[in-house]
């Protein structure tokens, strides 16, 4: 038995014996127990009703592949191949496996929980379950390597517009792949590179992190932020959120197919949450005031010796205290 087909039982609300869900699942009392507890101890608030069974005492925001499948038009469903999981070592990684088994045009994982999520250079992501959206796509791209420049900035001004649409308030952009609210971080976008499946043909795989209901983060030493947190008047859905960022994210990258990153470096600037601060390159000798992004992606920062471009692949930001 797994817990999600437990969960889903007790999703609606309502006080379950555990007979009842024994009868139901085909297993036997003693395993629904264990399962209860195991809920329990990952983070999933259960009552135990003496003598009537259990309730769930919050709200629970299940995954459902159909349900994200719901969110997109139906051609853009064909085109995709969604693998919607309980746990992975990471979503990434798991699009990696797809692509090399021979998935769809569009591979698409979603996970509930991630044992070995990653960030940009090599840290690592926290992926408490059933709290967050992690999600990763692949996508293909034409023309090498040098199509690319800009991408991950790209990505963002999909996130962000995606989140705003379903009510997200100040979506900002951290430079150059985190997304921040007003009061601190809500997620961040890692880009890997597969190599040239053929001349002038590039694999990438875009992993999207978003903090949906987080109400803690014990071990994060910045600010942050959930979606619940930031707008607790909204009845926020993975799944909804998922299937607005899948359908943000083709929508954008056909454009910049097309047109490159020069059609967005605007729209970025607008959502730069690094502009007119101060600014040090933290493992460079960098300071200065923040005043945005160059025609390639390159942060720019104004020195005392003038403006001096920051690469994404050298060294990274932070406002100065």
């Amino acid at each position: 038995m797994k817990s999600k087909a437990l969960l889903e039982l007790l999703s609606d609300g309502q006080v379950h014996s555990g007979e009842s869900l024994a009868a139901y699942l085909g297993v036997s009392r003693t395993a629904i127990w264990k399962q209860i507890r195991r809920a329990m101890d990952e983070g999933v608030e259960i009552a135990t009703i003496r003598g009537r069974g259990y309730r769930l005492a919050s709200r629970l925001d299940l995954l459902d592949r159909d349900s994200v499948l719901q969110c997109l038009l139906p051609s853009r469903r064909e085109a995709l191949s969604l693998t919607v999981l309980d746990e992975v070592d990471s979503t990434n990684a798991e699009v990696i496996r797809q692509i090399a088994a021979g998935a769809g045009e569009i591979p698409v994982a979603i996970a509930d929980c991630q044992t070995a999520g990653r960030g940009r250079r090599g840290r690592v992501w926290q992926s408490p379950r059933g709290e967050n959206l992690y999600l990763s796509m692949g996508l293909t791209f034409h023309g090498g390597f040098g199509v690319l420049d800009g991408l991950s900035l790209v990505l963002g001004v999909a996130v962000a517009n995606a989140l705003e649409q379903l009510g997200a308030p100040e979506v900002g952009l951290k430079w150059p792949n985190d997304i921040f609210l007003p009061d601190g971080k809500l997620g961040g976008i890692l880009v890997e590179l597969q190599g040239e499946l053929e001349e002038g043909v590039v694999q990438v795989i875009v992993g999207i992190g978003l903090n949906v209901h987080m109400s803690r983060a014990e071990g994060v030493d910045q600010p942050w932020s959930s979606l619940a947190r930031a707008c607790p008047e909204i009845d926020w859905s993975r799944n909804q959120i998922a299937g607005a960022i899948i359908d943000a994210v083709l929508d954008t990258v056909s454009i910049f197919s097309d047109l490159g990153f020069q059609s967005f470096r605007e729209l970025w600037q607008r959502r730069d949450i690094f502009m007119g601060k101060s600014l040090q390159a933290r493992g460079g000798d960098v300071e200065g005031i923040g005043c945005g992004i160059d025609d390639n992606g390159n942060y720019q920062v104004r020195t005392a010796d003038g403006i001096v471009p920051v690469r994404a692949g050298e060294i990274s930001l932070r406002e100065m205290q």
